[in-house]
């Protein structure tokens, strides 16, 4: 019964630590926005000049709606830049359009952590939406066995959470190396990318903390009925 309300307790706590993460990458991201990068590079030709310099020719880069909306779509080879990061010369925009580079190499250069996280999304994705439902759906009419089924269903979910982990970090490893070797930002202004690549690592961390949380609930909850 402890175990169980230490959970429960857990999870609202690391919810909040997620919403407070999620504020923390908008105002750093904000912050150094305002600073504009030495080289006069906009994101968007920053993303393709390293791709350039990478050999690479097959991948696009395009502006895509939002703020902070940045992606790399392996499928479809795009780099996507939100409006503040595509078209924005600043430390922060540069700083991100390299990371979503970063992605770019890795995916190029078979990294092994991408590979793994590439193949486990589609089976993350259904489990991140049926697992919690499936299992609370077995709770309240008391069927074990679909219980069972959505503990490892959402499992799936949380090690797609930590394997990403190591995916982000490399990408932002790799930027913040790109963006002084290619003469992007110099060394203090480098430091202000690190800081907003940092604070959205942070985002991930705790998405990741969270989700082990949420695992660990539900399987006190199966504990407690049995």
């Amino acid at each position: 019964m402890y175990f169980s309300e230490l959970m429960y307790f857990l999870t609202i706590i690391m919810a909040i630590v997620c919403m407070i993460a999620s504020w923390r990458v908008s105002s750093v991201f904000k912050k150094y926005s305002r600073i504009r990068g030495m080289s006069g590079y906009t994101g968007g030709q920053a993303a393709m000049e390293i791709l350039r310099r990478n050999g690479i020719t097959d991948v696009t880069v395009e502006p895509v709606f939002g703020e902070l909306t940045d992606n790399y779509d392996p499928v479809h080879r795009v780099v996507h830049l939100s409006e503040s990061v595509y078209g924005s010369d600043s430390v922060a925009a540069v700083g991100v359009a390299a990371h979503e580079c970063g992605h770019v190499l890795q995916h190029y250069q078979g990294f092994v952590p991408l590979k793994v996280r590439t193949a486990f999304f589609p089976a993350a994705s259904i489990g991140s939406k049926l697992g919690i439902p499936l299992a609370f759906l077995g709770l309240f009419f008391s069927i074990g066995p679909l219980i069972d089924i959505g503990i490892w269903v959402f499992s799936l979910a949380v090690l797609f959470q930590l394997i990403t982990l190591p995916v982000e970090f490399d990408a932002s490893r790799r930027a913040l190396v790109m963006i002084q070797d290619y003469g992007f930002l110099g060394a203090e202004e480098a430091d202000g990318s690190k800081k907003v690549l940092k604070a959205a690592a942070m985002t991930y961390v705790a998405a990741a903390a969270t989700a082990v949380v949420q695992l660990l609930r539900l399987m006190a909850l199966r504990g407690r009925r049995n």
